[in-house]
C-alpha cells in the first residue's frame, strides 16, 4: 500500500520572509513576486512625495520591484530580526540592506522595518518603513519618481 503524501502545510510567515529575502539576494525578481498573493498590498508609509505609498496586487508589486537588481546591487541583510507577533500570519521584520548602488559603485545602506501579513503561503500585506533619506545619495533613484 503506498505511504499517502501529508497535505502541503504552508510556510510559517518567519520563513517565508526568509526565503524572500534569499530571492532578493539571487536578484530572482520573478520568484519573489511569485510569493504575492493575487490581490497583496505592499506599502510605503514614509515615502516622499512623488514616490508610490501603495501598490495594490501582485502585478503592480512586480512592475515596481522588476528593476530593482539594475539599480541596486544586494549582497547581504545583516542584523535581521524577526518578531513574531500574537497573530500567526503576522511578522515585525528588522533589518539592512547592504550592497551597492550599480550606477555609481557606491555604498549602499538601508534599514529597514517591516509589518508583514501572510495568508496561506503568500504575502498578502508588507509594510516597509525604508529610510527615505537614502534617495538623497547619487544614484539611489531605483524607484522612479512618476509611479
Amino acid at each position: 500500500m503506498p505511504t499517502p503524501t501529508p497535505p502541503t502545510v504552508p510556510a510559517p510567515a518567519a520563513d517565508l520572509y526568509r526565503h524572500s529575502l534569499r530571492l532578493l539576494l539571487d536578484k530572482d525578481i520573478d520568484a519573489w513576486v511569485g510569493l504575492w498573493a493575487d490581490d497583496g498590498v505592499m506599502e510605503f508609509p514614509f515615502a516622499p512625495e512623488g514616490r508610490p505609498r501603495r501598490l495594490e496586487g501582485r502585478e503592480a508589486v512586480a512592475a515596481y520591484m522588476r528593476p530593482y537588481p539594475d539599480h541596486i546591487d544586494l549582497h547581504d541583510f545583516p542584523d535581521l530580526r524577526i518578531h513574531e507577533t500574537t497573530d500567526p500570519r503576522t511578522v515585525v521584520v528588522e533589518m539592512r540592506g547592504v550592497g551597492r548602488v550599480v550606477k555609481t559603485g557606491a555604498p549602499f545602506d538601508m534599514t529597514y522595518i517591516a509589518v508583514v501579513t501572510v495568508e496561506d503561503g503568500r504575502f498578502t500585506s508588507y509594510r516597509d518603513y525604508w529610510n527615505p533619506l537614502t534617495l538623497q545619495e547619487p544614484g539611489t533613484d531605483f524607484t522612479g519618481s512618476g509611479r
